[in-house]
């Protein structure tokens, strides 16, 4: 395996199986098994064929290097396993050879065992985005008052909760499942067309073919062959793309809340974990870099896809070709995030009473907004806005907390008493629909998941 220094860290190790070298091949003669089976319901293969052609379908029967190196010429991978395959066949059962393939195409072997593959693949994503939901929605009830401050082009803004910014993950982690199960039934579709999509090779027995072979494979059976129609794929890697963004987001917020300056929210700690090969006192956050990684290289192997689309006429020359490796990698990437995101969620470690000295730092002044507000109504919007800014920038220059200048103020003290201020300058009362878009996300959860 040629990735084997950094699988583990970028690619769950369940979703490299499925897009190994015998992931790869099995998918392929998967379809060449039931491909014989459905021509032998059909009368165009004879039953007594069909078990020597099954037993050679095991992926572990053939030698990947050879046929690697027998695709640097055919030009695609079906065209040599199909001759190993028959070869494999008729040390057995010479007879049973001729009926290996019947009316298909390389095409139809190497997309449809795609399809085989990404069925499994997508079990697995939709799996771990359920699991990383549910996390995610007992940390955001859990953190649900938890407040931090909120922060808008890096500055320090208003108070919100942890569980409100936990919330807005799982909120998009939602509709991500969402848009998984509509395009479900759309991408686990049959690729059977033969030579130029028309299974002319096949006569009359085309459909009952195809119907049989759609069924022994549990897929759909498309309006027609997609040997150049390519959107099924692309919407997949599509949302594949919003998967890795979202994940990238929750990643790089983790990683600022962990800076040393913030130090708010950390990773779960481990022996080895995010240390340094020369600073001792190291705790990196690992796992939210390959979350940001992957939310980096996605989208480029999504607009390679997007380029592919245009592929010409019946069947396509390089075009098609782009595609074998990118989606496989979109997957593994995807998948790597998705676990790490999970270590994450699970074990983030929260420090509250630092989130409280930080909401502080600026004494005050995140709160400025909450006593506008209030004056606004008895003062009128523009006096007070112009008012609280007189205060903030006098307890700037002063160095001294807003409370101070505030109680100081005697157009502020004739509106507010002493117990309104305190209120309205504590964090925990100003965090509006906080709690709300918590429930409100959870619940979103829960019905998806029911």
């Amino acid at each position: 395996m040629s990735n084997q220094l950094f699988d583990a860290y970028f690619t769950a190790p369940a979703m490299r199986e499925i897009f190994s070298d015998r992931g790869r091949l099995q998918g392929m003669l998967d379809f060449e098994a039931a491909l014989a089976h459905a021509e032998a319901a059909a009368g165009l293969v004879p039953h007594s064929a069909v078990a020597a052609i099954e037993a050679a379908c095991q992926a572990e029967r053939y030698d990947v290097g050879a046929l690697a190196n027998a695709i640097a010429t055919a030009g695609n991978s079906a065209i040599p396993l199909v001759k190993a395959l028959g070869k494999v066949i008729a040390t057995g059962v010479p007879e049973a050879e001729r009926y290996v393939h019947l009316g298909a195409t390389s095409q139809d072997a190497m997309d449809t065992g795609l399809v085989l593959q990404l069925r499994d693949a997508l079990d697995l994503i939709e799996a771990d985005l359920g699991r990383l939901a549910e996390t995610l929605a007992q940390q955001s009830l859990k953190h649900a008052d938890t407040p931090l401050v909120g922060r808008t082009w890096l500055q320090h803004a208003t108070p919100v909760t942890l569980g409100m910014k936990l919330a807005g993950v799982l909120g998009a982690l939602t509709r991500h499942r969402q848009r998984l199960q509509e395009l479900r039934p759309r991408l686990l579709v049959l690729q059977f067309g033969g030579a130029s999509g028309s299974l002319a090779a096949l006569g009359s027995k085309a459909m009952p073919v195809a119907e049989a072979l759609a069924g022994q494979l549990k897929l759909t059976l498309p309006e027609q062959p997609w040997h150049t129609q390519r959107d099924r794929l692309v919407e997949f890697a599509s949302v594949l793309g919003l998967v890795a963004g979202s994940l990238g987001k929750f990643g790089r917020d983790i990683s600022l809340l962990m800076q040393t300056e913030a130090g708010e929210v950390f990773e779960p700690s481990a022996p080895g974990k995010g240390g340094s090969s020369t600073m001792p006192h190291k705790r990196n956050p690992v796992g939210a870099a390959v979350l940001i990684g992957a939310a980096t290289r996605v989208p480029g192997l999504v607009s390679t896809l997007f380029s592919a689309m245009p592929q010409e006429h019946e069947r396509s020359l390089g075009l098609w070709h782009a595609e074998w490796e990118t989606l496989p990698d979109i997957c593994c990437l995807v998948s790597g995030a998705l676990r790490q995101a999970q270590v994450i969620a699970e074990g983030m470690e929260v420090d509250a009473a630092r989130m409280r000295r930080n909401l502080d730092l600026t004494q005050g002044l995140v709160l400025a907004e909450a006593v506008s507000i209030v004056l606004a109504q008895r003062l009128g919007r523009d006096r007070a806005h112009h008012l609280l800014e007189q205060c903030c920038q006098r307890a700037v220059a002063e160095q001294r907390h807003l409370r101070a200048v505030l109680g100081d103020e005697p157009q502020v003290s004739a509106e507010l008493s002493a117990e309104e201020l305190d209120r309205l300058l504590d964090p925990a009362h100003y965090l509006g629909q906080a709690r709300v878009w918590v429930a409100r996300a959870v619940s979103e959860h829960q019905r998806f998941t029911a």
